[in-house]
């Protein structure tokens, strides 16, 4: 009998049945004295004893200025030491924490502000191009829930920062020991790719478990140092880092408020960092340095590579170059906390670079017929679905669209097509919504992406599908050429003539620049069928068709 896409994960070790407040009390009484956080672009280096103090006070703060369990406060920033005492200050006294994407403008702030329910927001002032107090101000009064904006460094904040004579270390003790594992802690809003993002809520139970998790499969202990160079207004940031560290005892390197590979690599050697985070565009980008080979990165020994699939050069590159011997892929989404599937330390270069891992400690994971729900044989394409610990609360305040995606019996549905292999491994092929269907053929943009990626003209690619009037819908490749090359439509249908099947072949082709991403590193293909699609409409000289 033909085994099915189902796979549960390692449940040797338990789960942690605890708050972040009382994780990072339990950390902080074993590794006091050890290095906590070190932000290197603000010249900020804090002892686990130090940190959980300037936690407490800051805690303090919030609740003599009136917070209270289950309140919510929006966080508008880059990375800053002020960003994680945000983060664990609200976690100790029950403020559910809503992280707002910098890279907002006025109008997604304020339905993320409405949404939720913000009584706070708490800011930095600016960033780059980005004036947040001026666009505080604009919203303020589309913002009827919206009591106060306090930002980082300004008088309001150093007050907070001074705590609460109203408050004191027993009424502190109290709210904390009133909290409970199940309760929520943190709304993160999807990207919203189509129509208004979701936030997604997720428990101490939830997050503090998988960032644990996440560092267990790197075996992270109190020894080591992670550079975490992803946004913390992110999962990736804020839990499998900051909750990673604080749960192990490992100590939090900031590189600086936004990606910039030599800052990464700067504070990788002058901290000894000996794990690193990042997006496969993030690690070619530091490769890519000129300087790349006067770093010493010799303490590097694991890290996580997240968002997609790295390429293999630039696997064996990260190995070979960066030391990164024990080098980790994971996959998940934002409402699974996030990661449900990670590669093991060891793994083949196959493994690492061809799939997204195994089940997580606590998860299970299957593969299932989008149509009737069934779950599939092993090698079949289906949906991946995930249930457990990970699986977020709920979608704030839309009972409906909760519904839509967690089922009956507790399964996740991602939306993202996957494959089961074998011995379990699995390997994301696609998005549910980005599967193009061209005269009644199903067509998987990543296996058309993974051939054309062969041919010698093209440096990047990536595969959509646009309207069609004959057969629905047909495939597009969108190209980033090799330097020098203008590779056309005929040079690819030629590439393609006898090697896969006729109706994947490309019917246009659109030469681009650059792809638009998310901040994790995932390409934005609705934005990318918009262009596309505006594109042909006006007979744009970048799409070449048949």
């Amino acid at each position: 009998m033909t085994e099915l896409s189902y796979a549960a994960g390692p449940a040797d070790t338990p789960l942690l049945d605890e708050t972040i407040g009382q994780n990072l009390a339990r950390t902080v009484a074993t590794h006091g004295g050890r290095d906590a956080l070190v932000s290197v672009h603000q010249d900020i280096r804090w002892t686990y004893d130090e940190f959980a103090a300037r936690v407490s006070v800051l805690a303090k703060g919030m609740l003599g200025a009136g917070l209270a369990k289950g309140d919510r406060v929006g966080l508008w920033s880059p990375n800053y030491a002020e960003w994680t005492l945000l983060q664990f200050a609200t976690a100790e006294i029950g403020v559910v924490l809503v992280n707002i994407n910098p890279s907002y403008r006025t109008h997604e702030l304020a339905y993320a502000v409405n949404q939720s329910g913000c009584r706070w927001v708490v800011a930095s002032p600016t960033f780059k191009t980005s004036d947040y107090r001026t666009m505080v101000d604009e919203v303020r009064v589309e913002c009827p829930t919206l009591e106060r904006a306090v930002f980082f460094w300004d008088d309001d904040w150093e007050a907070l920062c001074a705590g609460s004579d109203e408050i004191s270390d027993q009424q502190l003790a109290d709210v904390s020991a009133s909290l409970r594992p199940d309760d929520p802690i943190n709304i993160q809003y999807t990207s919203g790719t189509t129509g208004f993002p979701k936030g997604a809520t997720l428990t101490h139970h939830n997050i503090l478990n998988n960032g644990h998790n996440v560092t267990r499969g790197q075996n992270i202990t109190h020894e080591d140092r992670l550079c975490i160079p992803v946004p913390f207004y992110h999962c990736f940031g804020m839990v499998m880092g900051n909750l990673g560290c604080t749960s192990t005892g490992a100590c939090m390197v900031i590189p600086g408020d936004a990606f910039d590979p030599a800052a990464v690599l700067t504070a990788v050697e002058q901290e000894r960092c000996t794990a690193l985070y990042g997006v496969p565009t993030m690690f070619i980008a530091e490769l890519a340095l000129p300087n790349f080979a006067d770093f010493d990165l010799s303490s590097l020994r694991t890290g996580v590579m997240a968002g997609s699939l790295c390429p293999e050069d630039a696997m064996v590159a990260c190995v070979e170059k960066m030391h990164m011997v024990d080098v980790t892929n994971c996959y998940g989404m934002t409402e699974t906390s996030p990661v449900s599937c990670q590669t093991l330390i060891g793994d083949t270069l196959a493994h690492q670079t061809q799939t997204v891992g195994i089940a997580h400690p606590h998860v299970e994971v299957r593969i299932a017929d989008p149509a009737t729900g069934e779950t599939l044989p092993r090698g079949e394409r289906g949906e991946f679905c995930t249930r457990g610990y990970s699986v977020m609360q709920g979608y704030w305040n839309e009972p409906e669209k909760t519904a839509d995606s967690i089922d009956a019996d507790g399964w996740m549905h991602t939306g993202d097509i996957a494959i089961m292999f074998d011995d379990g491994y699995v390997n994301i092929v696609g998005r549910i919504k980005d599967m193009i269907i061209r005269g009644g053929e199903n067509v998987y943009p990543r296996e058309v992406e993974e051939f054309l990626s062969g041919h010698p003209d093209i440096a990047d690619i990536q595969v959509i599908g646009v309207p069609d009037e004959r057969y629905g819908e047909a495939v597009m490749a969108c190209i980033i050429p090799v330097a020098g090359s203008t590779p056309t439509l005929d040079d690819v249908k030629r590439f393609c003539a006898g090697k896969i099947a006729h109706f994947k072949v490309p019917a246009h082709i659109r030469i681009v620049d650059d792809f638009p991403m998310t901040v994790t590193g995932k390409i934005r293909k609705v934005e990318m069928r918009e262009d596309a699609i505006a594109a042909l409409d006006i007979g744009g000289s970048a799409v070449s068709s048949r």
